[in-house]
């Protein structure tokens, strides 16, 4: 196949779908390992939280393109945990908006040493230049729509 062909195109696909899919297993096998009682969907959304200094629960439905009611019941599940809290927005009263509580930023802060050291090892002998790379593949990736 050359470089112009649709099938050598094709199989590129394929192959990112099917080691994306690798990927997203992994972070959801080692987010149980860490914290078994927070999903891998519930500690993102936390730390989402957490890095936006709090947010709408329809920020969060739109930044990973969930449906609301997944939201509602990821948030619904940390608020039981212990680890988000709901405040009013002080521009307008109406708007609830998420914050981490001191549990959430806690664990936020016990769990995130372990997974970046776990990226870290995985990727130990990248070069540099390599994960320049693949950081800047992955945020082009990511904000396209």
């Amino acid at each position: 196949m050359t470089a112009g062909d649709p099938r050598a195109r094709d199989t590129s696909v394929d192959t990112i779908q099917r080691e994306l899919t690798a990927f997203a297993r992994r972070a959801r096998a080692t987010a149980a390992r860490l914290h078994p009682e927070l999903p891998l969907v519930s500690y993102t959304l936390l730390a989402h939280i957490d890095d936006q200094q709090g947010c709408r629960a329809t920020d969060l439905a739109g930044h990973y393109m969930l449906d609301k009611s997944t939201v509602s019941r990821q948030i619904a599940a940390l608020e039981k945990l212990g680890l988000v809290e709901r405040r009013p927005d002080p521009d307008d009263h109406r708007v609830q908006v998420l914050h981490p509580t001191d549990a959430g930023t806690e664990t936020l802060a016990a769990t995130q040493g372990s997974r970046r050291a776990a990226v870290r090892d995985r990727l130990a002998d990248w070069s540099e230049e390599d994960l320049n790379r693949f950081a800047d593949y992955l945020l082009r990736y990511n904000s396209a729509h």
